[in-house]
């Protein structure tokens, strides 16, 4: 019965939202366009120059002339980028508020990152406007490092970890928390595949994704519950500029384990309607460590597949994007046996199917927007034993939906009012069962303000959330597997005020102060059996509340055009921090860890420099630093609390020779500090260092041109276990020696 209601609801918010669309699409207003031409200091036009209005999803190409042009703009205020490598990008806003808008720029030549517009933060301003510091950074300068996965290609960005188990899978760590705690969203919707559990990976691949953010501290006022600790906002690979047509195709080889990356994608756009596709197909074989031994069953294939379908018009934008993703994924259990450089994974495995529908609109009125996001996702998962028969078989399917109404300015003044909800079940129908049939509903409500001023930003905000969890009995009272009903609600207000300033022209000062919660899950409120993934029996606990927190920031930044200085500061309090112990019984040959809750506090930050000496504008030298402590009220150590890392890197860059263009090559000295404050349930982990070199650029061949780039990770082979790893238990090493070739042809 409580489902058909949740379910009839959900039907009636999806019906109130098609009418909003439709009835607000009636709103006509004048089109306008923006045209201009871009040209250096000397006067010389820039072509290629990538121009875009992220807003509205359009993107353009600046001609031989450095001319461009948008057309059937919708009237409003709009913020254009200008970028192109070697020059500093510019953002400028505009109001089209008539037939034709020039917009003229000139682009001086820099080494600085580009000023990116920040999509995950409430009002999408470029990272130097905006409150709350947010790492940004490209998908292809992540894959230049030759990572072999997404995940690890994040856990190099400062404040970003990962428990990983082998190569194939990994969780993100953001300033010591993870899991739950961590919310993901892709194609502008929240990731939901199970992610409690330890041994439940990323469940996403690079191929057809543009760039990622990190909102590293609590974000709970834009995304509600499980965003606690933080938020990784995927943003989707951009459609073609108007009237052209693309196809890409990349490959990657591993030489640790044998593995092959490949990518196809064609994209296609007119004036209005754009198009995407991408395939890709990522297969290894066991890992091998630096003995020459492979980790058996460490092995996984992933087929992924993604699409869109975009149209955009004076009135109102609209994308559909799509993606499959299918897993089979080898459980390393035996440590180091069987050697074979198969890559068809053996018992024990996972075999997971994750689809990811979205819908995302913006309708324009005269002086404000309606941003509509609505998402299915649905995660498939299966685990099987010693046969094709799944012990554990979990189908999770959610809709949700992201409604946000951008008021009309009023003077300086910006503001936002918007509802978010999700129905999600979850559905058993294997042998098995780690969590119980059940059903959750969260609906929230927000607002918030910006007021900016000279370079001055002030923002602030409030939510109110609600979570409604229902399960059903299973099993017998008394034995393992039973679990009894639940019907839990829970409730939270969350707010959050943050302050930017320029303390002189080149220093950046943020402070930011912001509560987050999370509602405990269906595992930590329900388990009552063996997780063979933790190789212990876990019992659940009803009676848990909220995770409540309370964190503030601090953020400083010095730039000038030769040196860049920045340290980030942290202190995070959590009010009933959930956490699992064990209780000194043994239940059918297992130790017995009950859920609990305690308060905890973590602190830390990065701090990190980038040197440009002049005039050596090929030299580039950087070098990070990250740490984070955390502690029960106790004084004991919370687990998976990464060690401090000290990351450095010289990096040359060669504009262009015979046969290569926009060359560059990098050598990367990565310390890992000992680990000396492990949890109790946990060991001390020793320190290590890690040099790994990277070469690239676009070469050149006749006509024939494509983008090379050569990487060797762990270059000495170095023998190292990371104190995040699941393998650590059984002292198994991290991966060796991994030379990674890779490749991409624009067609």
């Amino acid at each position: 019965m409580v489902c058909y209601r949740n379910s009839l609801n959900l039907s009636q918010m999806k019906s109130f939202l098609i009418a909003l669309f439709l009835g607000f699409s009636i709103f006509s207003n004048a089109q306008s366009k923006v045209v201009g031409t871009i040209s250096d200091k000397q006067n010389k036009s820039i072509s290629g120059v990538n121009i875009s209005i992220p807003e509205l999803h359009k993107e353009a190409i600046s001609d031989e002339n450095g001319k461009y042009v948008f057309n059937n703009l919708p009237s409003g205020n709009f913020k254009i980028t200008f970028s192109f490598i070697g020059f500093e990008s510019q953002t400028k806003t505009f109001s089209s508020n008539q037939k034709e808008i020039k917009i003229d720029v000139v682009l001086e030549e820099t080494v600085h990152q580009m000023d990116e517009v920040i999509i995950s933060t409430a009002f999408n301003k470029v990272q130097s406007q905006n409150v709350m510091k947010v790492e940004h950074q490209s998908m292809k300068s992540l894959q230049q490092k030759g990572t072999s996965t997404l995940i690890e290609g994040l856990a190099t960005i400062p404040g970003v970890s990962q428990v990983s188990t082998g190569t194939s899978i990994g969780k993100p760590v953001i300033r010591g928390l993870s899991g739950n705690r961590v919310l993901v969203y892709s194609q502008g919707v929240r990731l939901e595949n199970q992610q409690f559990g330890e041994e439940h990976g990323l469940g996403l691949n690079d191929a057809g994704i543009e760039s990622v953010e990190v909102i590293k501290g609590p974000a709970s006022l834009l995304y509600g519950s499980d965003a606690i600790g933080g938020v990784l906002y995927f943003n989707p690979e951009k459609f073609a500029a108007p009237n052209t047509i693309h196809g890409n195709f990349s490959q990657k080889l591993f030489s640790n384990t044998n593995g092959s990356n490949s990518s196809i994608g064609v994209k296609a756009s007119s004036e209005n309607l754009k198009f995407l596709a991408r395939g890709s197909y990522n297969t290894h074989a066991d890992y091998k460590i630096p003995d020459g031994n492979r980790v058996t069953n460490t092995r996984y294939n992933e087929t992924d597949f993604k699409t869109a379908i975009g149209y955009s018009n004076s009135k109102f934008t609209s994308t559909l994007r799509y993606n499959f993703n299918k897993l089979d994924l080898g459980i390393p259990e035996n440590g180091i046996a069987e050697q074979t450089s198969t890559k068809k994974t053996t018992f024990p495995k996972q075999a997971v199917f994750a689809n990811i529908l979205s819908l995302n609109n913006t309708i324009f009125f005269k002086n404000s927007k309606l941003d509509a996001d609505l998402g299915y996702i649905s995660n498939d998962r299966s685990e099987f034993e010693d046969s094709d028969v799944a012990n554990l078989h979990m189908k999770l399917k959610t809709y949700n939906y992201n409604v946000k109404y951008y008021l009309p300015k009023f003077g300086k003044f910006e503001s936002i009012i918007g509802t978010q909800g999700m129905h999600q079940t979850n559905v058993n129908s294997g042998e098995e069962y780690l969590i119980p049939d059940a059903t959750t509903n969260d609906f929230g409500v927000f607002g918030t303000i910006n007021y900016e001023w000279n370079k001055n930003v002030l923002q602030a905000g409030v939510r109110f959330d609600n979570r409604n969890v229902t399960s059903i009995e299973h099993g017998i009272l008394g034995d393992e597997g039973y679990f009894q009903p639940i019907d839990k609600k829970f409730q939270s207000f969350n707010s959050s005020l943050g302050f930017k300033t320029n303390l002189k022209e080149n220093i950046i000062f943020r402070l930011n102060l912001a509560s987050g919660f999370r509602a405990p899950n269906l595992a930590e409120l329900t388990s009552n059996g063996v997780h063979e993934g933790s190789n212990r029996y876990e019992i659940g606990n009803s009676n848990l509340k909220n995770e409540q927190n309370f964190q503030t920031d601090l953020n400083l930044e010095y730039r000038n055009p030769h040196f860049e200085i920045f340290v980030n500061g942290f202190y995070n309090h959590i009010n009933n921090y959930i956490f699992i112990a064990p209780n000194g019984v043994i239940t059918n040959g297992f130790d017995t860890y009950d859920y609990t809750q305690a308060n905890a506090n973590l602190y830390g930050g990065e701090a990190g420099i980038h040197f440009h000496p002049h005039p050596l504008d090929w030299l580039h030298i950087t070098s990070s630093f990250e740490s984070v402590t955390g502690k029960k009220q106790n004084g004991d150590n919370l687990p998976l609390i990464p060690a401090n890392k000290w990351n450095n890197a010289l990096k040359t860059e060669f504009k262009s020779t015979k046969f290569i263009k926009d060359g560059f090559a990098v050598l990367n000295i990565e310390y890992t500090l000992d680990q000396n404050n492990p949890n109790q349930f946990e060991t001390k982990s020793n320190d290590y260092t890690l040099v790994n070199l990277g070469f690239g650029g676009k070469i050149t061949f006749g006509k024939i041109a494509f983008d090379m780039n050569l990487n060797a990770n762990n270059l000495f082979d170095k023998t190292y276990i990371s104190h995040l790893s699941r393998l650590k238990t059984d002292g198994i090493p991290n991966i060796g020696r991994n030379i990674v070739l890779g490749i991409n042809f624009n067609i």
